[in-house]
């Protein structure tokens, strides 16, 4: 019983050997990487590249979350939901648990915080994550609260946070808990309400062919970001322009400033 198939004739030299059973030998490896499209057996490609991320442009982003608008006047004011999961900055004493100089976490300034008793908290203090407790909330100060760490008796307690006070602290209230009978929280929260204003930016490009251009009939396949694929005629170069607009009008968007005074570009 033979072992192995073997191929023979002017191609040969060329073509591989398959091995009868699942053997790594060197007549039937399948070097794709080296010898390129010179093999057969060589597994189906697939033409058309696949559109896996969509439109990864800034602006298909923000289309697929509905951060688009049309507007025809000269300012624009909108509001923002604030975050759903109260988020702080601050200073803590490790060896009392006291959390005060209470920041937000999006603007950096001082803040009235809305942190109850009985919630609970995830906390970080010099890379140190644990879980914590209110024991002491805005019901009692609305510039301070007190936390007890689950599993130690102080926060200082834990691995790799010394005793020292004024340490920094980020925190998020992810839930509560509560004695079976106790009473209820006694605060509510209030949802934030903040505003924003801003001014449209008008941008400008060009492009330009010459008639006898026209004439020169070439053709170019290209594919773009909207999943869209063919062939362009002699107007290739618009297409760029027009690419490198839309990537202009994205960019401006992150990385423009804002004018305080009027300025001669001239």
């Amino acid at each position: 019983m033979a072992t192995n198939a073997s191929f023979a004739g002017p191609l040969a030299g060329s073509i591989l050997t398959p091995a009868a059973s699942k053997m790594t030998t060197a007549g039937s490896y399948l070097d794709i990487q080296n010898d390129g499209w010179a093999k057969q057996y060589l597994p189906e490609l697939y033409e058309s590249e696949v559109q896996r991320y969509g439109n990864r442009t800034i602006s298909g982003f923000l289309s697929q979350i509905s951060a688009e608008m049309p507007m025809s006047s000269d300012q624009v004011i909108w509001s923002e939901q604030g975050r759903l999961h109260l988020s702080y900055n601050g200073q803590i004493n490790p060896v009392d648990g006291v959390v005060d100089t209470i920041t937000g976490i999006d603007s950096g300034a001082s803040e009235v915080h809305a942190v109850r008793k009985g919630a609970t908290l995830v906390c970080e203090v010099n890379n140190v994550v644990f879980k914590a407790f209110v024991t002491v909330g805005v019901e009692n100060s609305a510039t301070a609260l007190t936390i007890k760490p689950y599993g130690a008796a102080n926060v200082d307690d834990l691995a790799g946070i010394a005793a020292d006070d004024n340490q920094v602290i980020k925190f998020f209230v992810y839930g509560s808990e509560f004695k079976k009978g106790s009473a209820s929280m006694t605060d509510s929260i209030e949802p934030g309400f903040k505003t924003f204003t801003n001014k449209p930016m008008i941008i400008k490009d060009h492009f330009e062919i010459n008639g006898s251009d026209t004439a020169q009939i070439g053709w170019v396949q290209v594919s773009g970001e909207g999943g869209e694929s063919g062939y362009l005629w002699y107007l290739k170069s618009s297409a760029d322009t027009k690419a490198r607009f839309d990537d202009y009008l994205e960019m401006i968007a992150i990385e423009s400033e804002k004018r305080w005074r009027r300025r001669s570009y001239s």
